[in-house]
């Protein structure tokens, strides 16, 4: 597996430029057959069924990794047994001025501060359609930079209605710390709007494709729980079908005092695992099984998938460990999850 030979020189580079070649290379690998030179061997079998999807194993990758669908069949390659792409908006935007994603590799940990950039929706929806893969793929949705809060709704229908008829589900994003005032919307009455919003323009899109794809929402890691409880209400209210607990987060625990420690934007890796886990936890406290949680967040080992399954998910998604790891995280991991914990059932 060529991972480990090509991480020295990946990281010899800045954070995006390497990200960028190695999507680029993983690309071409799969175009022209040679996918198994990147890959970890084989996956174990570790089947879910969850949210009426089937799940070759639990371990996923999280969306963020490829914003605009560009690598599906060269990322399915690898064992995941589901994909998230996006996040995506409805026109393309460029994100924030570079240098914007910083590697910590004392604390396995990047700091990013991308701000959505993407081609847009129809560049994703046109990449889905040219992929030849065929298992359970999320699309991760989110607003412009320019929309104003108050009709930030309006981006996330404009997404939903053109991913509906290509997606094994949607996961709403409205938490990541890089676009201005995002994470007002998970506050209770731009929240309610919002799902109230999303559940009509859902069950409208259902009654057109014939078919109901679940809707998720991606929470921060930063919340009270207080704010954690009135969310899982809010999910259960509006018929949401998952959690996705968690995405990056605001704090420097444990990296401030390391190089690019202070850099604005969201911690992912290692220093994020407690604080994921621990939303996680009061998470499934509240919901009592009642939607399942995808849990994602300082996820570098097979031991830490199991503490997110433990703690109440479903299942899990990697990036930051990813990019430490390379594909044989995805190997560690499923081997760790080939057996259900019993504190948490397929869900169906």
């Amino acid at each position: 597996m060529l991972y480990p030979l090509l991480r020295p020189l990946l990281f010899g580079l800045d954070a995006e430029t390497s990200h960028q070649l190695a999507l680029q290379g993983l690309k071409n690998a799969h175009r022209l057959g040679l996918s198994c030179a990147f890959a970890p061997g084989a996956v174990p079998a570790a089947p879910r069924t969850i949210m009426g999807l089937s799940f070759p194993n639990p371990v996923g990758l999280a969306a963020g990794f490829d914003k605009d669908g560009a690598c599906i069949d060269g990322l399915a390659a690898l064992g995941f047994g589901f994909l998230e792409i996006g996040t995506v908006t409805p026109r393309p935007q460029p994100g924030n001025p570079r240098p914007r994603m910083f590697r910590i590799p004392e604390a396995q940990a990047i700091i990013n501060r991308l701000g959505f950039n993407n081609h847009g929706v129809d560049a994703l929806v046109a990449n889905v359609k040219a992929a030849a893969y065929r298992g359970v793929l999320g699309i991760n949705i989110g607003k412009n930079f320019d929309t104003p809060l108050e009709k930030a709704a309006d981006d996330y229908l404009a997404c939903l209605a053109k991913v509906y008829p290509l997606a094994s589900y949607v996961t709403v994003n409205i938490s990541s710390p890089n676009t201005q005032n995002l994470r007002d919307l998970q506050q209770a009455e731009p929240l309610e709007k919002l799902l109230a919003a999303l559940q009509a323009a859902r069950q409208a899109l259902a009654e057109l494709h014939g078919r109901k794809v679940p809707l998720l929402l991606k929470i921060a890691p930063d919340l009270p729980p207080e704010d954690i409880r009135r969310i899982a209400d809010g999910l259960l209210a509006h018929q949401m079908d998952g959690i996705i607990a968690t995405n990056t987060t605001v704090s420097r625990e444990g990296v401030g005092h390391l190089a690019h420690g202070a850099e604005t934007g969201g911690l992912s890796g290692a220093p994020l695992r407690r604080r994921a886990t621990e939303t996680i936890r009061q998470l499934h406290r509240v919901l009592g099984g009642a939607i399942p949680i995808i849990g994602a967040g300082g996820i570098l080992s097979g031991a830490d998938a199991q503490e997110k399954i433990q703690a109440g998910a479903s299942l899990v998604q990697i990036y930051t460990g990813f990019v430490y790891r390379g594909p044989d995280l995805i190997r560690e991991a499923a081997q760790a999850l080939r057996v259900p914990s019993a504190a948490v059932r397929d869900t169906p």
